[in-house]
This record gives structure tokens, sequence and C-alpha cells, in this order.
């Protein structure tokens, strides 16, 4: 990559805090956070509830202003929404009435694409979820696993420079979030997008992420920023659910929940 791209792509957060007002008094929800998601990263947000993950994403997604600080990508500040930040919620957002095919091409098809070019695209991110004999179907005949994984293919027909993920295998059952596990982290490979994934499993964050940061109790601030480097990394092959046997993701897992532990007392 280059310098010029990865100064474009690279997410920045200075003195960036958030506080709510209520009739109680402020709520201190984010404290003063400097952080760097450099360009292809995988990051995962972990914590209590109510540590501050999901308001980071939300400032991160623009769909909070931050109290104090500045949020970038690259040299643009993040004043609000944009396609080139993706979200895939908890719960499957698709819309009911459109068919899963129709959902992926929604974005392009709002934005003037050829009919011809967006149903090509929609094809290639539904095979490449997975999907692609499911185009004709509506979004209440798919499974909870499907459903998440078409919202995927929704967000990357946007082609964002980032996705943001809040707990998106959260409600899935055990077998399906070790296969949706498994499909992110091919899907990452291969496009190299930059992540940042909010979860309460460590074990999740272990496995899926290049670098891990630990949030504190209320008033939300990162108290740990690990890297994660596991055996059998490289450029040319996905993580496997295997490495979860090895000292290595054990070791990791221990600190983390240890660290996790410290901050909620």
């Amino acid at each position: 990559m280059s310098t010029a791209l990865a100064q474009r792509d690279r997410v920045v957060l200075s003195e960036v805090s958030k506080t709510y007002a209520s009739a109680s008094g402020p709520t201190v929800a984010l404290s003063p956070t400097d952080l760097v998601i450099e360009p292809g990263e995988f990051v995962s947000v972990v914590g209590p509830s109510g540590c501050g993950k999901t308001t980071l994403l939300q400032l991160l997604g623009g769909f909070l202003e931050p109290s104090t600080g500045a949020l970038l990508v690259g040299e643009d500040p993040i004043a609000g929404p944009s396609p080139e930040r993706g979200v895939v919620f908890q719960a499957p957002t698709l819309y009911p009435w459109l068919s899963v095919r129709g959902n992926v091409e929604f974005g392009p098809k709002c934005r003037g694409v050829g009919k011809k070019t967006r149903r090509a695209d929609a094809q290639r991110l539904l095979d490449l979820v997975g999907l692609g004999d499911a185009g004709d179907k509506r979004p209440y005949e798919l499974s909870g696993g499907m459903q998440q994984r078409a919202q995927i293919a929704r967000v990357l027909t946007n082609d964002p420079r980032i996705i943001l993920m809040d707990e998106p295998f959260g409600a899935l059952d055990q077998l399906t979030r070790e296969r949706l596990q498994v499909e992110l982290l091919r899907l990452w490979r291969e496009a190299r997008k930059t992540v940042v994934f909010v979860t309460h499993s460590v074990e999740e964050a272990v496995l899926l992420s290049t670098r891990v940061l630990v949030m504190s109790a209320r008033p939300g601030r990162v108290v740990l920023d690990r890297r994660i480097e596991l055996p059998g990394d490289s450029a040319d092959s996905a993580r496997e659910l295997a490495v979860t046997a090895t000292p290595e993701f054990q070791s990791y897992k221990l600190e983390l929940a240890e660290a996790i532990y410290t901050a909620h007392n």
C-alpha cells in the first residue's frame, strides 16, 4: 500500500470524548481518547457493558458528534454517516419488501449505477458470502446467519473504506457464529478493509483481530491496546478455528480477560 493511500485511509481520534446530558447531570460515556487505526487493520473493542464500546463505534460512524476532540479519516473530518463507512448492526436491517439481491443492489441503485453493473456486483458479493443461490428470496425466508451474510454483502457493495460492526454475531447460536467468524476472516483477508468490531466475547476478539482494545467501565477509556499475532498468520491465508487451541491464543485470551476484570473492579 502506498504511503499516500495509507494516509488517506488512516483513522485518527485526537482527544475525542462523549458526554451525555441528563436531568441528573452529565454522564461521561467516553473519556478523552487518542487512537490511530491503520488501513487494513482488524480492530476489536471489548469491555464490560456500559464502557463506551458502542459510543465509540457510533462516533466513528458519524451517528454521534464528539463532545471534544477531532475524528479524521485521512484528512477528512467525520461529520456524519457516509457510505465510506459501512455499518453492520447486531440485528439485520434488511428491507423486508426487497429480495436479498434487491437489498444488496439498493445502495448502488440510489447512486445511479446501471442495472447491469449493479446486478453483476450484487451476484459477485452474494457468491462471496455464500448466498449465490438466495438472491431471489425475501429476508424472512433466510436464517439469522444468512441474513447477517446478506447484510455484510450489502455493506460491501458500497465499497466502504471502513467497516464498523456492532456485535453482529451476538444473537446467533454458537455453530452459526463460528461459521460466520470463519467467513468474516476470509472476506477480510480478500478485501483487506479496515474493520472495527465491537464484541463481548474475548475469544471472538482474539480469533478475528490483528489488534484488540480493552475499555474500562464508565467513564469509558482504553486501558489496553494489544496487537494479536497467532501461529500461521500470513497475508495469504485466513485464520482457522483450530488456532483457538494454541498456547498463544490462550495466553492472549487470559491477558485480555484479566484486563477486563481489573478495569471493571
